[in-house]
């Protein structure tokens, strides 16, 4: 919107700090101009809110722009009415504009072949409708009932329910089977689930969508709340979509805890209510049948519900998951499918990443990204996320499990099933025993030599002739999988037996189908990662070791090495991308990971300073510490009674200056483990607790929270009671962990973040060495004798030693990245002030004689800015704390 001139943004609910401004128009004309874009704007200046004004602000005028276009197109046309559409579905949004109406309209008719997949498609994406609950892909009325006559003393046992129907391969190519409703119309069976999947993309390509990403739900609530601060929270239609887990409302479900355990019982409610809704068509003798509310499936899956859930929901203002699951228990529908069902009239689409990157879920969600514009927040997240989506790994245990289960099915049913079933079922019998043998601690190295080696990475076509499966048509076998219903076969027969033969208690069976489940699943998600280019990962096997309890751990796991080619599936379909994020820096890391080929001077790409004044932040790089000796926390170094006692002599001295909360980063959580533990031996701990209480990031993520709430509760607690011997807490958190990724440390909570050393990642990580290598351009890994524990420590550094480029440069950016999210925890408003000291000597520097690149040219530049390069000792360091922190105080004293 230009008003003079001048680009204004109405919504924005404040007068805006000329940063603000500046980042809304940069936006606004990347939207214009279309394509990729990225804009870093440090967290506590507002981003979140100008990207909504300018975004959806574009979206509305861009809107206006086009209806005037319509108007003059269609002078003097006659308009088309829509009453061919069904009464349930003119009447499912009361009091809506007619495009809503007529939206659901054409969904309703695209009932089949929407979503066929080609040859040429990644085949991974045939497998994601069994997360969205499409159980069975049936073939009409064929399969036959049977009963089959236990073996084993077991008697007699109706098996019929676990016959895979005739499958004839020659038809693999045709795509899905024609499916038909069961069911009464009062429950949202699987196949009407699958139905209200397709109908979800009809209309989307006539209307221009906003979608907004992030990496988690706490972040997607954030925006949420946002949202509302402006007029279009209640003035556009938004979609908050979110995961089972969180949406889901049914207490049975939930009570499982984990996502993979939610997932797996919801498929499985959905395929027990088809099953159950299946005989009873029969048992009526072809007539329609009401399924019984008490039945197997979902309670919270009736068509009425949902429906009434959309309703409702469509004419409110912007909710975020908290209010769809408040909304839900009150109607009775589930959240997660009826948020679902809003999606064609939706202007904005509030998401996670992975419903938005990867393809399989976007299909099954019925996304369309054509010409729409994709805003993803905490972009820094980004490469990690998408590469990591389809990554694929199988352990030991599961090989074992699905190899019993295929065996025990195989021999039961060999004599009934037909040619194509039995031909595809020995087919994952060789495959799963090549599997278990490649893990085999019995088995010689393909490489020939005479001793097992515990890991070893190879290229997909090794590892496809070491297991001697190359002839084999994966793509044909993976479509078989994905339409015969074999998991569920397999598996639910696999658990009947168990239950049979009284193995385990009643309450394990679940637990042990849906094991099952997920194991099978694994083996799909491998044999499909086998099926891509031989350069875009590798494999990784590491052997079982041998236990008093027999063999232990152990996996197969495919590794993504690149998402250029997944990430430029999104970026050629959108209108425009947008990359955003607090700290971005350095942005070559992004880029080498997923637009490598783009050049760096050719993207648009926006970064600004901090709202506050420079004399609020004070970045100091510490060289030396109180006892005089350089602090060097190198691999090599860090782990010496020396480095760990004067780090311990510095913390004692800060804390005497430094008020209210101190947040120290370690680079691990063995690390800082090992430092806590020398400590609290010497006497550092007891030193630091007279001053400050001491708290440590706990290794489950689940408790971090009540770590958190206590740590500041108690500075709030000293800053009420103004004690003098305590001054507040100290915080040990890890580089990498939940601290240090999207808490805020406002205030009180972070007067002062402490970087010990340069965290670079860890030379041991075999998945991370493949992409230096990969980057890089190396070839094998280098031979390496050991067989040891240190075996992949040694042969990391020998990759390192060796990278002399892009490697080497995307190494060090990784650490640099992992510094930049730490440090920038701190400073959340523009009266907000904190220290920041860089604690190694590898961040000092003389900036009047060095000519080139330093580590810090990779900080922030409003944190660069503002750094202190270099001090001749400690004592300068005390000195520019003390004065910092006292001009402050004496300024809260005057209230200036």
């Amino acid at each position: 919107m230009e008003e003079n001139g001048e680009m204004e943004f109405p919504a924005f609910p404040y007068k805006p700090y000329s940063i603000q401004l500046d980042f809304m128009k940069f936006l606004y004309e990347s939207l214009n101009r279309g394509g990729l874009s990225m804009l870093e704007s440090p967290t506590g200046t507002g981003k979140t809110l100008s990207m909504i004004c300018s975004a959806l602000q574009w979206h509305v005028d861009r809107k206006k722009s086009e209806n005037n276009g319509k108007e003059k197109l269609g002078e003097g046309n006659g308009g088309g009415g829509d009453d061919d559409e069904p009464d349930w579905l003119r009447n499912f949004v009361p009091n809506k504009e007619a495009d809503v109406v007529k939206s659901k309209t054409v969904m309703h008719k695209r009932k089949n072949g929407s979503h066929l997949k080609g040859k040429g498609e990644n085949v991974r994406d045939l497998l994601s409708s069994y997360s969205s609950g499409e159980g069975e892909k049936g073939r009409g009325d064929k399969k036959e009932e049977r009963s089959v006559k236990g073996k084993d003393g077991v008697g007699e046992v109706d098996d019929a329910e676990f016959l895979l129907e005739e499958y004839n391969s020659e038809s693999e190519v045709g795509g899905k089977s024609k499916r038909k409703s069961v069911g009464g119309d009062d429950v949202l069976s699987s196949e009407e689930e699958d139905e209200a999947d397709e109908l979800v993309g009809g209309e989307e390509e006539s209307r221009v969508k906003i979608y907004f990403c992030s990496r988690t739900h706490s972040q997607l609530s954030q925006f949420m709340k946002e949202l509302r601060k402006t007029k279009f929270g209640s003035e556009l239609k938004v979609v908050c979509l979110g995961s089972r887990k969180n949406l889901c409302i049914n207490e049975e479900v939930l009570k499982l805890g984990g996502s993979n355990r939610i997932n797996e019982k919801c498929s499985m409610l959905q395929k027990n209510k088809k099953n159950e809704a299946s005989k009873m068509k029969k048992l009526s003798s072809g007539k329609r049948v009401r399924v019984n509310k008490s039945s197997s499936g979902c309670p919270m899956l009736r068509r009425k519900k949902i429906e009434e859930f959309a309703s409702e929901v469509i004419q409110m203002e912007a909710l975020d998951i908290e209010d769809l699951v408040h909304i839900g228990r009150d109607i009775g529908g589930c959240p997660y499918y009826g948020s679902r069902k809003m999606l064609p009239a939706a202007d904005l689409v509030v998401l996670p990443y992975q419903s938005l990157l990867s393809k399989s879920s976007r299909e099954s969600l019925g996304l369309n990204l054509k010409d729409s514009v994709i805003m993803i927040d905490e972009a820094h997240n980004l490469a990690d996320t998408l590469i990591s989506m389809y990554d694929a790994r199988i352990s030991w245990s599961q090989l074992k499990q699905l190899q019993s289960h295929l065996d025990g099915y195989f021999q039961r049913f060999c004599n009934v099933l037909g040619a194509g079933n039995r031909r595809y079922i020995q087919t994952l019998m060789i495959i799963t025993r090549a599997f278990v043998r490649m893990l085999s601690c019995d088995e010689k190295h393909v490489n020939g030599t005479d001793h097992p080696v515990p890991c070893d990475t190879m290229t997909i076509n090794e590892f496809l002739f070491a297991l001697n499966i190359d002839n084999i048509n994966l793509v044909k076998l993976l479509q078989y999988v994905k339409e015969s219903n074999i998991i569920y076969k397999v598996c639910g027969y696999g658990d009947k037996l168990a239950l049979s033969q009284n193995i385990g208690p009643g309450g394990d069976a679940e637990i042990n189908e849906e094991s099952a489940i997920s194991g099978f699943r694994a083996l799909a998600d491998m044999l499909s990662s086998l099926i891509n280019n031989n350069s875009d990962g590798k494999m990784i096997v590491s052997r079982p070791m041998q236990t008093c309890n027999g063999l232990e751990g152990g996996y197969v796991k495919y590794v993504m090495l690149t998402g250029e080619k997944i990430f430029s599936e999104v970026l050629d379909q959108a209108h425009a991308v947008v990359l955003a994020g607090g700290t971005l820096q350095p942005i070559e890391e992004t880029k080498e990971r997923l637009f490598r080929s783009l050049n760096l001077n050719e993207l648009p790409f926006f970064s600004c300073g901090h709202i506050v004044p420079s004399k609020n932040i004070l970045p100091v790089a510490v060289k030396l510490g109180p006892s005089g000796r350089s602090f060097d926390f190198s691999y090599k170094a860090r782990s010496s009674s020396t480095m760990i006692g004067e780090l311990g002599l510095l913390l004692s001295n800060l804390v005497t200056v430094v008020p209210e909360g101190v947040v120290v980063f370690f680079s691990s959580f063995e690390y800082e483990s090992q430092v806590y533990d020398a400590w609290k031996e010497s006497g550092i701990v007891t030193r630091i607790m007279k001053k400050k209480r001491i708290f440590r990031e706990p290794r489950k993520s689940t408790d971090v929270e009540a770590v958190l709430r206590e740590y500041k509760d108690t500075i709030d607690s000293l800053s009420i009671t103004g004690s003098t011997s305590c001054n507040g807490a100290i915080l040990f958190a890890i580089v990498g962990g939940k601290i240090s990724e999207g808490i805020n440390f406002s205030d009180g909570a972070g007067r002062c973040i402490v970087m010990v050393g340069l965290p670079y990642p860890s030379p041991s990580d075999v998945e991370l060495m493949e992409r230096v290598k990969h980057i890089e351009g190396l070839g094998k890994t280098i031979p390496s004798e050991t067989v040891s524990g240190d075996r992949d420590v040694k042969t990391g550094l020998q990759i390192l030693r060796r990278c002399k480029g892009r490697g080497k440069e995307y190494y060090e950016n990784l650490c640099m990245k992992a510094v930049n999210q730490s440090i920038g925890r701190a400073i959340r408003h523009v009266n907000d002030y904190a220290a920041i000291l860089l604690v190694d000597a590898r961040y000092a520097s003389d900036p009047m004689t060095r000519n080139t690149p330093h580590t810090t040219d990779k900080l922030p530049q409003w944190i660069k800015s503002h750094l202190v390069p270099t001090t001749n000792n400690y004592g300068e360091v005390h000195r520019l704390l003390h004065q910092f922190f006292k001009s402050h105080k004496n300024k809260e004293a005057t209230g200036k």
